[in-house]
């Protein structure tokens, strides 16, 4: 039987599945679908047999069309109009399953956008998914692994040893397409068997010497504000690396120390990669990455060089 009906105006105001229909804007055939399912029950039947709805069911089929637009099942819809749980609470419910699609749309989005700026192969794509889509554990024993290996029985500082595995580097529940583009990256990075043979010599030539506590020589240049804002005002002085003044500037920076040890140690960071580990940190933790200073960095090993063969 078509339901749709006659133009039956004379049904005390009740209405036809196609007269809903226009007034609605919906169509016969989802209405009807509706009705079928228990959502929309006609409130009676016409002489010739066709549903019957009025003003109620108008209401109702609006709520329904607003429930199923923001997401809601049918299951869902009917339990809200049985009265069986209220709209507020089936929302509640439906923000948080939102929410991990949102995340998990935004971590595909990461790794897509990666994929393109990189130009990856399918291999390497699967990979940066995998890396991206990690559990925080998963996560956590790559760093820890990292640490350990890197740091496992160096003669090091107590302090330093405990600051370092206190160190979080994991990404937000939130995270924005720049940090799990950044920890794809990292978490490559710290996997790489040659970066950690890398990042370890350079942490054991710029460690405490063993037993003393102090620190050696010209230790820790890539993480002395210091160097970089002595050796900068010397550049915009106009120093050349290899004049006389930047004999001073060295003095100034490292005392008395051998600056064939002091070479060594900066070359170590940077054969390690260290200025990138510290960038991809600090994009994952969400802060602006400190500058590469690689003019500073290069003036010095000039000097140094320099300052050896003088």
């Amino acid at each position: 039987m078509n339901d749709d009906g006659p133009n039956n105006d004379g049904l005390n105001d009740q209405l036809t599945i196609g007269r809903l229909a226009r007034r609605t804007g919906m169509s016969v055939r989802t209405i009807r679908y509706w009705s079928d399912l228990g959502v929309l029950p006609p409130v009676g039947r016409s002489p010739g047999g066709y549903r019957l709805y009025d003003a109620e069911s108008v209401a109702r089929l609006e709520l329904v069309r607003t429930l199923r637009e923001l997401g809601l099942g049918l299951d869902d819809v009917r339990r809200v109009l049985a009265g069986e749980t209220s709209v507020a609470e089936v929302a509640a419910v439906h923000v948080a399953a939102l929410d991990a699609q949102i995340r998990a749309l935004r971590v595909s989005r990461a790794v897509l956008s990666s994929v393109a700026k990189r130009g990856s192969t399918t291999e390497e794509t699967a990979l940066m998914n995998r890396l991206a889509r990690l559990s925080a554990d998963e996560r956590r024993r790559i760093i820890e692994d990292f640490t350990e290996e890197v740091f496992g029985d160096l003669d090091i500082d107590a302090e330093l040893r405990d600051r370092v595995r206190r160190a979080s580097i994991d990404l937000p529940d939130d995270p924005t397409p720049d940090q799990v583009d950044a920890w794809i990256e990292l978490a490559e990075l710290l996997q790489d068997p040659e970066f950690r043979t890398g990042m370890r010599t350079m942490m054991r030539l710029n460690s405490p010497l063993p037993g003393s506590g102090e620190p050696a020589p010209g230790a820790s240049i890539w993480f002395a504000k210091q160097v970089v804002e002595v050796v900068g005002e010397a550049r915009e002085r106009g120093v050349e690396p290899t004049g006389p003044e930047a004999s001073r500037v060295l003095h100034d920076l490292f005392g008395h120390a051998d600056p064939a040890e002091v070479l060594l140690r900066l070359e170590a960071g940077s054969a390690a990669g260290a200025v990138r580990y510290r960038q991809l940190v600090a994009r994952v933790r969400g802060r602006e990455p400190q500058p590469a200073y690689t003019d500073e960095f290069a003036w010095l090993v000039t000097a140094l060089r320099a300052e050896i063969a003088g």
